[in-house]
């Protein structure tokens, strides 16, 4: 999502080389995302599935695109 707006920014951290910031953000799993200090969604999914998690955990309605 970061490479398609300039509005997200994203960071990648290996949680074994960073103890302290596994632990300030309690990474027990991976790929762990957190949106904002508010959401976390941990583990794989599909991208729909993604996206809707994170917009519903940030307070932003996702938009219903009509095929």
């Amino acid at each position: 999502m970061a490479m398609e707006s300039e509005l997200i920014t994203a960071d990648m951290v290996e949680a074994s080389e960073y103890p302290e910031l596994s632990e300030l953000y309690q990474v027990y799993g991976v790929p762990l995302t957190v949106a904002n200090e508010k959401v976390r969604v941990e583990g794989g999914m599909p991208e729909q599935v993604f996206i809707s998690q994170i917009l519903q955990g940030i307070g932003v309605s996702p938009m219903v695109s009509e095929n």
